[in-house]
Order: structure tokens, then sequence, then C-alpha cells
């Protein structure tokens, strides 16, 4: 708990602390809390507050937080499963915005042991040599989050620690206790652990944790040491009768307070919200060099919402939210490339940077057996549902009698991923009741030719698939025509 006359720095941030020595610390009125006493107050503190407590967190509001917060406050040690690319392990990691901003360590302490509660030989011994001069650092609640991703060859001296032969090397005797090399799960005392596809680590691993959930303590081979921990263990996995790489011991999943599912999005709105921030976050908030339209967003979101409920889909593999984001990516990586090839100023992406993203996606989808050979096809069908089906939320009601006046005397237009947008709208010609279109699809109907481009380009496709177009394909061009 922080002193209360801590000024916050220009972010909102605390500065750190001054207490430098134990006696100091004693003097600011500093008390000891447990990781569990600290994250719940912090969190009743936010939820009195009205504050978030989950950042960044989609679609979860009203199934799976309230269980996590009711673990939090139960101090439970959490396992979280579902399907791939749930947000499983982005959950876990917001978990640190509950903890203190800065927590007091003893200086040098491998395993950050509270100076009021040492429990490493180490800072023991320092504490009764020293005194009220023990000195003390402090660590922010960035460096209070430990994670690591459970693979067969996960050791147990990787988790829990071994022998450092360095020490032993240096003229310590195998019998003192500072021999000892603390694994990950230790030297992330005081704060909270991800083990991230707990399934995957071998059983006799698995037996390792058994002491920290319950006993909370860890033993090192044939040393009598008894380690309390004060941490808060989250855990991850994929649906057991999905995975078969391996399971979670019978024991061990006893040993954890609390087992919450995870889902993919309700609704198409999570859906939407949930692909445009994880692409700004793959994108590290960068420009990805293109405008994505919402109309093409939400064709990705519906077509992503397709490929999850189609029966030819492996349902338990489940669809991850990365195909959407990978789908976002590509379609902008295309409209980048035609602007690189062609010259144009502004890339915007358009509907003719969707189909090519087939082929990359298909490998992050499992198909069921009896749709061998056909996973191109279901995709490709599955892609023209979902713009048919924008096209009826976006301009199912709006009057295209303008565009559709182009083609009545037997025009075509032809269009591709490789023609540039100005060359598009001169083969369209003048389209009366253009910016209506364009305001329903979100845009302002400004002079960017690339956003009339990317309308139009979407009308087109959309009057043929209601069937008031037809269009034919050549060689990655497609001509539409009455």
């Amino acid at each position: 708990m922080q002193p209360d006359n801590e000024t916050h720095a220009a972010d909102g941030t605390p500065p750190r602390p001054a207490a430098t020595t134990l006696g100091e610390l004693r003097a600011s009125g500093h008390e000891y809390e447990t990781i569990k006493e600290e994250i719940r107050r912090n969190l009743l503190a936010r939820m009195r507050a009205g504050e978030e407590r989950f950042p960044g967190i989609v679609g979860f509001d009203q199934t799976v937080l309230p269980h996590v917060e009711r673990a939090l406050l139960a101090g439970h040690d959490t396992i979280l499963l579902g399907e791939r690319g749930q947000g499983k392990t982005r959950l876990i990691r917001t978990l640190s915005v509950l903890l203190d901003d800065w927590t007091p360590a003893v200086a040098g302490c491998e395993i950050n042991d509270h100076p009021y509660q040492p429990v490493c030989a180490r800072c023991q011994r320092l504490a009764a040599e020293q005194g009220d001069d023990l000195p003390v650092t402090w660590r922010h609640r960035s460096e209070r989050y430990g994670e690591k991703l459970a693979t067969p060859d996960t050791s147990v001296g990787d988790l829990i620690g071994d022998i450092d032969p360095v020490k032993v090397a240096e003229g310590r005797t195998l019998g003192d206790p500072e021999t000892i090399h603390f694994g990950l799960v230790p030297r992330t005392n005081r704060g909270i652990f991800c083990l991230n596809e707990l399934p995957d680590l071998a059983e006799r691993i698995q037996v390792s944790l058994l002491n920290v959930l319950e006993e909370r303590d860890i033993g090192v081979r044939g040393y009598a040491l008894r380690l309390p921990l004060d941490l808060i263990l989250v855990a991850s996995a994929n649906p057991e009768d999905y995975t078969n790489r391996g399971r979670i011991i019978t024991p061990l999943k006893d040993r954890f307070g609390a087992e919450i599912r995870t889902h993919y999005p309700l609704t198409l709105d999570e859906e939407l919200a949930l692909t445009q921030q994880e692409a700004l976050v793959a994108w590290d908030g960068a420009d990805p060099g293109a405008d994505l339209p919402e109309h093409l967003v939400e064709v990705i979101a519906r077509f992503t919402r397709l490929v999850r409920s189609s029966p030819a889909v492996d349902s338990r593999s489940g669809v991850s939210a990365r195909f959407a984001i990978a789908a976002a990516e590509s379609v902008a990586a295309s409209a980048v490339r035609r602007a690189a090839l062609t010259g144009e100023a502004q890339p915007v992406a358009r509907i003719c940077d969707l189909p090519p993203i087939v082929g990359s996606l298909r490998g992050k989808v499992e198909f069921e057996v009896s749709e061998e050979g056909r996973e191109t096809e279901v995709l490709d069908h599955l892609l023209r549902r979902a713009i048919a089906d924008t096209f009826r939320s976006r301009l199912g009601s709006a009057d295209l009698s303008g565009l559709l006046a182009t083609f009545e005397e037997g025009g075509s237009v032809e269009t591709g991923d490789l023609v540039p947008a100005a060359t598009l709208l001169n083969r369209i010609g003048e389209v009366p009741g253009l910016a209506r279109i364009m305001d329903r699809l979100g845009m302002d109907g400004g002079e960017s030719f690339g956003e009339a481009a990317a309308a139009l380009e979407f009308a087109l496709e959309g009057l043929y698939l209601m069937r008031r177009l037809s269009k034919d394909v050549i060689d990655g061009s497609a001509v539409y025509r009455t």
C-alpha cells in the first residue's frame, strides 16, 4: 500500500517511493499485504469508482468477467478453459493493472521478498545482520507478472528451481540453501504467474505445482526447504475434449479454486470491435499503410462468424480471433501492393482485395474429414455470403438506380486488385447518389478517389450477389455487366 502523500506523475503513475531502507519504509507508514489482499483491495476500489477493470477485453462483460472478479475477490487460483484465440492470455495479462503501482522488495532478492517478511535464507540472514539498514528497492507492477508457455520439455527446474553448480563451484556446500537457483514460479513471488497451455505440461511436472497451489510452498531436490510463496497462479488450457496433447491431472485441477470457460464473441458488434481493436494492436498502433473501410471490416467479421458456425468446419478446434485479424491485415496489404504497383497516392482496400485472403487463411481452419478437398470452395462460398449479408445490412434499402443506369445499354465495368481507384471511377462514370451510398458505408463523401471506388465496387459486388448484375472473372479481373 502506497503512502498517502505520494504525488502523481504527469502520466498518472505515482513516482517511485523514496524509502531505500527498512527503517525508512516503516517510517513512511507502509503496511504489508499479501498479493491476494492487494488485488482484492484494488479491484473493489475500481468497482466502486466505476473504472475499467480489464482494459482491452471485448465481449466478456456479462459472461466471463463476472466470474473472474468473483475468483479474484475469493483469492482463488484460476484456470481459463476455451478454444484457441478466445483471448485467454490477453485477459490474464490485464490482471497486472490490479496491482499497486510500486511495491517494496529486499534489494537483490531473487524472489522479491517483502522487507517486513523475508522468506529466503539470504534475506533472513541480511535482515538479522542489518536490521533497519536492510536495503529496499521498489518494483513496478509491470515487473510482477510472469508467464511460461507449457511445453513437453519443461522441467521442474524451469518452474521451481534446481541446484546452481556455479554457486557450488564458488565454495558453498551442497547443504547451503543459497546454492539454489530459483525457477520461474518463485521468481514471480508476490506477483501473478501465468502458465499457458497447461495440458502440454508433462504429468510428472504438473505434480511439482501441487504444493504451490495448496500449501503455497516449494521444495528443491533433497533440501529440507519450506519456502512459503505469495502469488496468484492463473493457467490457460483448451477443453480436454479437443486437445490430445495431454491432460490436467486430477489433483492439480482440484487445487484450482475456479475454472472459467471463455468463448468467442457472441454478437456481430463484439466481433467488429474485437477485429478493429486487435488489428490495431497487431500493427502496434501504427498506420497499416492503407485505409480499411468499415464495410470491409464488417465483411471480415461476418466471414469469421460464418466460418466458425459452418458444419464443414471442426467445431471442436474453433476459429481463432487471429483469423479475422490476419484477414484484415492481408486486405490492407493487398491495397498497399496495388498502390505500389500502380502509383495510387492513398491506398484504400476494396472488395477485390478479399478473395486472395481465402488461400492464406485456409491453414487457420480445421475442416471435417468429409470436406477434404473442398476447403477452398467452402471458404469462397462463405465469403460471398458475408459480402451479401453486409450489402443487405448497409445498402439493402439504398437507391442504386443511378449505378444500375450505367449498365442499361449493355455497358460493362472491369475491375481487379491491380486496377487503380481513378481508373475504376473513369470506367464507371458519374453515378447519381454516390454521396448517399458512401454515407451509408460510413464514409464522409469527401474527395477521396479510393473511398469512392471502394464504395462503388462494394455496391457492384452486392448487386451481382443479389442477381441484378452478372460477373465474369478472368485472370483475377472481374467484369460486371447486365
